[in-house]
């Protein structure tokens, strides 16, 4: 049984109580002192002698009260300790001030292929080949970056926490914890793809793109090199990152490189990293590259048409084995990492232009996907422009804003050269230039847009095309809406044609679809109808 018997303190009453389990006779396997309380273990001790205990105990001066413990609170706490250190994934090392480890959890065993018991009382430096860790530290403030040790031949990022006794200035010890560079690698793939989803992401519902989905879907699953095509501004990352979470690689980290982005010395050092000393300015230990955060994971290299012929050789070779070396190592090192790559240049003509390796793209172009642009999806633009510009207007912060009919027409009449990204600026633009509850024709800010739109487009009252010779010539307002739904449901029709595909794509029942269809007289495109009508 354990007690806690709480006192008022005053010298020699530990002694006395400790004498009193003594006299009848207790063996006493632990005790802990911690003032107004001490705590004691005595597996001898039952309920009723506890009773003959208590009354005995009340007899010396102090003593105010003894109650059944479940569990020593040190023994609590070092459970507690036991079960934290072994729940870490990193290797977790206590050093005293000497360098000598004193407390390791099982993650340090593995990784220093060492038992827990073994690995006290081994000098640091004897794992890592850091003898002056205790120093360094001292020198720098106790304000140590962050540096790259070895391992058992592995390497690992070292963080360091010093610990000093209580209320003293004086350097006890230390903490220092090695994070793996996949471990590195997947949590700061976490935070840069914190809001990136899947296929859901991807916006649209028209026919070809609906083509294009169910296609990735089948390619997600394939562990191979993927080659993304397109146009600029169609969206070709976010596919890779929706191929990355739907493939069994979704839980490992993804990591993005735009090869048009940065100069090649650079692109080399963030790709494949760099070893200790290798140029000046380099980070004392090296520096992992995108390679090695993410084993287990994806690389996505957008624009790879821009790479250099040096890059596409180390490239090659990587692909070839899944070996690489870092700038100025002299180890190889393998990782399990899976290229997706885009560009919006032609490889092929590069190829017979000689800028760009043919055996490469061989290894690049295992499957592929072509991202089609805005223009060849014009049934998903309106749809898509709702969706953006209520985003826009939550970004902006302006209340919620809506697109007139006339600012629609000239939306699905733009060629929309920059794509998904253009149309996303256009809105932007429109919504933090107006103070208006909608966005009008003129608001877009289209290039030539009022200028090949009818008189009726440009300014009020923005009748349609055709009412525009006389303001007295305007039907009805039912007839002005029929005319306008025919219209619509005239465009549409070629790129959803089914009734369930336009009725989905329109919220609305396909029963109501069909009804306006026949209503209006429009034919099936490819229909006998459609080709007499013609």
């Amino acid at each position: 049984m354990r007690i806690d018997v709480l006192f008022i303190d005053r010298v020699g009453i530990a002694q006395e109580i400790l004498g009193a389990l003594a006299r009848r006779d207790f063996n006493v396997t632990a005790v802990e002192v911690e003032p107004p309380h001490i705590y004691v273990e005595a597996p001898d001790l039952d309920a009723p002698n506890l009773v003959l205990l208590e009354r005995e105990l009340a007899l010396v001066g102090g003593v105010q009260s003894v109650q059944p413990l479940g569990m020593l609170p040190g023994a609590q706490r070092r459970l507690y300790l036991d079960a934290l250190l072994v729940s870490q994934p990193d290797p977790v090392f206590a050093i005293d001030a000497a360098g000598t480890i004193v407390l390791a959890n099982t993650a340090a065993a593995t990784a220093s292929k060492r038992s827990v018991s073994s690995l006290c009382g081994t000098p640091i430096h004897d794992l890592i080949g850091l003898s002056d860790l205790a120093r360094s530290l001292a020198e720098r403030s106790y304000q140590l970056p962050a540096m790259e040790v070895l391992l058992c031949g592995e390497p690992f990022m070292l963080e360091t926490l010093p610990l000093f006794e209580p209320g003293g200035q004086q350097m006890a010890g230390m903490v220092c914890t090695l994070h793996a560079p996949t471990r590195m690698g997947g949590r700061l793939s976490g935070l840069q793809n914190l809001n990136s989803g899947g296929f859901e992401a991807i916006f649209g519902e028209s026919a070809v793109m609906l083509e294009l989905k169910q296609r990735a879907r089948r390619m997600a699953l394939v562990d191979a090199p993927l080659l993304i095509t397109g146009e600029t501004g169609t969206g070709k990352e976010l596919l890779a990152h929706a191929c990355h979470a739907t493939s069994h690689r979704s839980s490992g980290p993804f990591f993005a490189l735009n090869c048009a982005a940065i100069p090649e010395s650079l692109a080399e050092s963030e790709l494949f990293g760099y070893a200790a000393g290798a140029f000046t300015g380099a980070l004392r230990g090296g520096k992992p590259g995108l390679l090695e955060l993410s084993d287990g994971g994806t690389v996505f290299l957008d624009e790879i048409g821009e790479m250099s012929p040096y890059l596409q050789a180390k490239l090659l070779r990587f692909l070839n084995d899944g070996r690489f070396r870092r700038v100025g190592a002299e180890r190889d090192m393998q990782v399990n990492v899976r290229i997706i790559s885009a560009t919006h240049r032609p490889l092929d003509e590069m190829v017979a232009r000689g800028e760009f390796r043919q055996d490469l793209l061989f290894r690049l172009n295992v499957l592929n996907l072509r991202v089609p642009p805005l223009r060849e999806r014009s049934g998903d633009i309106i749809a898509l422009a709702t969706e953006l510009l209520a985003r826009a207007c939550t970004q902006a912060g302006h209340p919620p804003m809506r697109l007139t009919p006339l600012a629609c027409q000239a939306l699905l009449a733009n060629p929309w050269a920059g794509n998904v990204r253009q149309l996303q600026n256009v809105l932007f633009r429109a919504v933090t230039m107006t103070d208006r509850t909608f966005i009008d024709v003129r608001d877009l800010e289209l290039v030539g847009a009022l200028q090949q739109a009818p008189l009726g487009l440009q300014g009020p009252p923005q009748i349609p095309p055709h009412d525009t010779a006389d303001t007295d010539s305007v039907e009805t307002l039912e007839a002005a809406v029929m005319r306008f739904e025919k219209a619509l449901l005239e465009k549409l029709w070629h790129s959803y044609p089914s009734t369930r595909l336009l009725a989905r794509r329109l919220g609305t029942s396909h029963t109501a679809i069909a009804k306006r269809l026949t209503r209006y007289g429009i034919a099936k495109p490819g229909s006998a109808k459609a080709r007499t009508k013609g």
